[in-house]
This record gives C-alpha cells, sequence and structure tokens, in this order.
C-alpha cells in the first residue's frame, strides 16, 4: 500500500487535535463502563462500595446491592470474563496494555489493530470494575493509541507520523481520564524510552491532550453535573513545604519508593513470567489470578480495583500506619496476581496507590515522632506518589506533572522534584514497562534516523583507507595480472596510478566484460574508466554514501579537493558500514 509523503507541521497539528477528540470520548466511554461495571460486580454482587477519591464523580446511578457472591468469586468472574473477550478477539489486549503501544511503536511501526481499542474498553473496564487489582492508564493509553494508529492507517500516513499519532492518543487518554493535560503530554513522549523521550512529537501531544481533556470534562459536567475546568482528582489541604529539614525525609521517601519499586517489579515480572509457563487455557489464568486477589482483599480491601479512594482516605489522615505498610505488599501482590496473569488493565493506578502509601507510611511515621518538623503527613502522599511512579515507570517529568494536576499542590514541586529525580536514578533500569528501550539509538523505530545523523558526524578521513595502504595499478599492466590481485587481495577494484597520478579505477566488473582469451594481450587502459566519480577527506559520509547509491558503485577514489589527481585513499561501502557501526556503539556506551 503506497504511503504518503510526511505531512507538514500544520496538518499534522490538525490529526493531533481529531485524535484528541476521538481520545476524549473514548475515555469517557472507558470510564462510564467502568462506574457501570464497579456497580454491577463489586457493588450488586458483593455488597462492597469501594470509596471514590475527592474529586471523583459517579456517572451511573443505579443501585444493585444483591450481595449473592463472595468476594474472591466475583473478581474471578471478572478475570474470566475479560479473559475470554481478549483471548477471542484480540490477545494484544491482555496485560496493562502500555508494553503493547511502547512495543507498536518501537517495532510494528505504530500499527494497532483497529479492534484493540473496542476490546480493551470492555475487557478492563470488567477486570477492575469487577475488583481486579488494576488501573485506567494502560487500557486508556492502548484505546488513545489505536485511535490514533487507526486515522493514520486510515490516511494511508507514513511511518513516522503513524507513530507521532499513536504518541497523540496515549497523551489524549492519559491526559483526559486523568484530567492531566500537561502530565499526560508527557507521560506520552516519556514513557517510550528509560533514558530519553520522543521530543518531535511533543507539540502534537500537547494539542491532542488538551482537546481530549476539553471533550471529556465537557461530557463529564454534563452526565455527572461536574462544575467545568480543572477538577483534581484528590482533594488536599493547602500543603507546603515547612522546613528544610524536610528535605532529608524526601530522600528517605525516594530511597524506600526505588527499594519498593524494584521489589514491584520483579515480583509482577515472576508472576508474568510463570503464568506464561502454565499448561491451561489463557483465559483461566486471570480468573485464577482474580481469585486470589479477591481473597487478599477480604483481608484488605484496599487492594481492589484502582483504589484511590484509599489514596484519599490516606490524604485526610484516615488510614492507619500499619494499615499502609500492609497496602504497599498487598497492592504489588494483587496487581501482580490480577494483571500479571494476562488480566486486562493498567500498572499506573497501582503505581500510584503503593507509592502513596510509601509516602504516607514515612510522613505519618515521622509526624508522631517529629510533629514540628513535619507538620504536614498528608504532603507526603504525594511526594511518595512521584517518587515511586518516577522510579517505576521511568517517566520522572510526567510523574511529577500529573501528581500536580492529579493534587493540585503546586506550592510542593521542589519536593516533588527532589523525590522524583532521586528515585528514578536510585531505581536503576528497573522498569514496570518491559518493552522500553534506553533512548532513541536503540529504537526500531530511529534505527534509519539514527544512521543518518551518525554518517552527518563522521568525515570520509576518519573512515578510508589511506593511500599507503592502497593496492594500485598501473595503466600497462595487463588485464589477466588485475583479475590475480582480485584473487589474491579479494579486492574488487583498484586505483589506476601513473607517476604517483590518479588517471583512473579499474573493477572486477570491467575485467569480467573481457573475452577469456583476450584478458592477457589487453591492458588495464584500455577498459579502465577515467571519468572519476570522487570523494574529498572533508566530505561526510553521508555525503559519500549518496554518491556510491546514486551512481551505484562499490567505492570512491578519495582525492584532494585542490588537486584531485592526488590520491589520498579509497572509502568503500564496507568501509562506511564499519564507521557507522562504531560511531553507534561509542553514542550508546
Amino acid at each position: 500500500m503506497k504511503r504518503r509523503a510526511p505531512l507538514s507541521s500544520k496538518y499534522l497539528i490538525l490529526l493531533a487535535a481529531i485524535v484528541g477528540v476521538i481520545s476524549g470520548l473514548g475515555a469517557f466511554i472507558f470510564y462510564f463502563l467502568l462506574d457501570l461495571f464497579t456497580k454491577i460486580f463489586l457493588s450488586g454482587l458483593d455488597s462492597f462500595n469501594p470509596p471514590l477519591a475527592g474529586g471523583e464523580a459517579e456517572v451511573v446511578k443505579i443501585e444493585l446491592h444483591l450481595g449473592i457472591l463472595p468476594l474472591p468469586v466475583v473478581v474471578a468472574l471478572g478475570g474470566l470474563l475479560s479473559g475470554l473477550i481478549v483471548y477471542k478477539f484480540a490477545p494484544e489486549a491482555e496485560g496493562h496494555g502500555t508494553d503493547a503501544v511502547i512495543r507498536a511503536f518501537h517495532r510494528a511501526r505504530g500499527e494497532i489493530r483497529a479492534r484493540v481499542p473496542i476490546v480493551k474498553t470492555i475487557a478492563s473496564a470488567i477486570t477492575i470494575g469487577s475488583g481486579g487489582s488494576a488501573g485506567r492508564e494502560g487500557p486508556i493509553a492502548q484505546i488513545g493509541a489505536g485511535f490514533g494508529s487507526f486515522v493514520g492507517e486510515l490516511l494511508r500516513l507514513s511511518d513516522k507520523d503513524r507513530r507521532i499519532l499513536v504518541i497523540c492518543g496515549v497523551a489524549g487518554g492519559i491526559g483526559s481520564i486523568f484530567r492531566s493535560p500537561f502530565g499526560g503530554a508527557m507521560f506520552g513522549i516519556e514513557v517510550l524510552y528509560k533514558r530519553d523521550n520522543e521530543v518531535e512529537a511533543i507539540v502534537p501531544a500537547f494539542v491532542s491532550s488538551i482537546v481530549a481533556f476539553i471533550v471529556f470534562d465537557v461530557i463529564m459536567s454534563y452526565f455527572a453535573n461536574t462544575p467545568f475546568g480543572v477538577l483534581p482528582i484528590f482533594k488536599i489541604p493547602q500543603v507546603t513545604i515547612h522546613s528544610p529539614l524536610e528535605f532529608p525525609i524526601y530522600a528517605i521517601v525516594s530511597v524506600l519508593a526505588a527499594f519498593f519499586g524494584i521489589i514491584y517489579v520483579k515480583v509482577f515480572y515472576t508472576v508474568h513470567n510463570y503464568s506464561k509457563r502454565v499448561s491451561i487455557p489463557p483465559y483461566f489464568k486471570p480468573a485464577i489470578g482474580g481469585f486470589f486477589t479477591g481473597v487478599i482483599g477480604l483481608f484488605l480491601p484496599g487492594v481492589l480495583g484502582m483504589g484511590y479512594g484509599y489514596v484519599q482516605m490516606a490524604i485526610d489522615g484516615k488510614l492507619a500506619v500499619t494499615v499502609m505498610l500492609l497496602l504497599i505488599f498487598g497492592k504489588i501482590v494483587a496487581t501482580s496476581l490480577t494483571v500479571g496473569t494476562g488480566g486486562s488493565g493498567g500498572v499506573f493506578a497501582p503505581s500510584i496507590v503503593i507509592g502513596s502509601m510509601v509516602g504516607g507510611f514515612v510522613g505519618y511515621s515521622f509526624h508522631y515522632l517529629f510533629p514540628n518538623v513535619i507538620v504536614q503527613p498528608e504532603a507526603f502522599v504525594l511526594i511518595g506518589m512521584s517518587a515511586f511512579v518516577a522510579a517505576v515507570a521511568k517517566t520522572p517529568i510526567a510523574a511529577i506533572l500529573m501528581v500536580l494536576e492529579m493534587c493540585g499542590g503546586y506550592s510542593l514541586l521542589p519536593a516533588l522534584m527532589t523525590a522524583a529525580t532521586l528515585a528514578y536514578y536510585l531505581a536503576g533500569d528497573y522498569s514496570i514497562y518491559a518493552e522500553q528501550v534506553a533512548t532513541r539509538a536503540e529504537s526500531p523505530a530511529h534505527r534509519m534516523e539514527m544512521s543518518i545523523d551518525v554518517l552527518e558526524n563522521v568525515r570520509v578521513q576518519d573512515a578510508m583507507v589511506s593511500a599507503d595502504k592502497l593496492v594500485v595499478v598501473t595503466p600497462y599492466q595487463r588485464v589477466s595480472e588485475v583479475l590475480e590481485l582480485i584473487e589474491k587481495t579479494g579486492h574488487m577494484g583498484f586505483p589506476v596510478v601513473m607517476d604517483g597520478r590518479l588517471v583512473g579505477m579499474v573493477t572486477f566488473e570491467d575485467v569480467e566484460r573481457v573475452p577469456l582469451e583476450e584478458r592477457d594481450k589487453k591492458l588495464v587502459r584500455d577498459i579502465m574508466t577515467r571519468e572519476l566519480i570522487v570523494t574529498y577527506p572533508d566530505e561526510t559520509l553521508e555525503e559519500a554514501l549518496i554518491k556510491l547509491v546514486d551512481k551505484g558503485i562499490g567505492r570512491l577514489p578519495v582525492v584532494d579537493r585542490n588537486d584531485e589527481k592526488k590520491l589520498l585513499g579509497i572509502i568503500t561501502r564496507s568501509d562506511i558500514m564499519k564507521a557507522h557501526a562504531r560511531e553507534v556503539k561509542r553514542i550508546v556506551s
């Protein structure tokens, strides 16, 4: 299928806005279904009403309190239904979704099947609504990215433009459903890499995110009767930094966030890998994981669903320190059982909950010990969120911005920056997103782009074989002698030099055109190429490679700019490839 040439920026911005509209609509549909299935499964079948965060609103007004099934069975039922839907219609929609988007960006030209957003929406709403320990980030990222990919495929856009629209879909979905347009845009360009970001997509991502946020907020204000505008998910009191003595405590939060972040990643992928090896139908695995999640939920209900209501309770000082500590471990295990076994849901909301409990545990513990130093322990709930997300998602900027927008605690910016940055570095390369690559240089999506960049930065003189190491021939040697040199050296062409001056080039192709019976009679001067394509030592490898490709030749003589008969060396395609490999190795190391 023929693809369009890369779009101009104004058309790309227009498409980013369209993707934002679709992502905002998709985010509301997902929000609605999540509320609906929570009412059906948890409230209806088990009579469990999970608490809401302070800024969350209900959009489904039905009330069911049948109470006919025990909690573990309800969560297992949701896992089974989700598994059946996913593995029947779109197996790539299993798990937390964000990894699938990252993989599609780097390794599948940004292509996501059109059915994935629909399957992911329904399956994730069932998983989370039935009490599975998962979040909205992975599903909405895959939903938005799927819409972006669909638009790119519909318009037959180039791979590069389609990938940018995939990022726009992620940014729009995250920015709208988390009410974090700035953070959502940064998440979209940051989450692809551990130590880099997709900077070319930043403006389209911002456009998509803010459009999606507006669309989502308009619909929410109508259906939930909430005021239009930025309404943070969590309600917090006015918090601020009271003393420089708090900063060492922020560092403690960072250390614990990195520590528990590494445990989270290891436990999650241990469960995930074990689940993959178990020889049972894949749709049964989320049911088994859901059952054990429900068992944990009997004793620790904060592990069920997204758990944002318990974060609000921690902010409000309504959770005991011991409960916070238990929730750290409980949420890690429950999320691994829910999503690691193939359940459809995100790992960002669990990260928010775990991080908030880490911060709350530290903050309230130190408040009890040093009440005059730690005056507002609830602030540490937010600091823990930011630190933990930065550690496990490798998105430090997005972590800071999203916590600010989700909570509105802008006066804590220095504290959030301190904790997130430190936790990000302490956690090293451990990431909850296995498909992340370190930098753009390691992304297959940028392999060709990086190749060109590398060739632009290396000169011919740094890659050529110098004249003193060359095998040369004279115009008066016989063609048969050239053939002997080819067999002896393995070289496919030689400069022709007379009296120290370059006069031509002779190649294997030239020799091959001479009949066998004439090769002892004909001389090099009779078959050599006199009109030479040359390169200069100060030209870039890109310029040299373009000459080789345009003329369909394998080597170029390197000559002095002021005297093109003065041979300085030879450069071949092989020399360029070797130089490129050396330079890439230097860059990534």
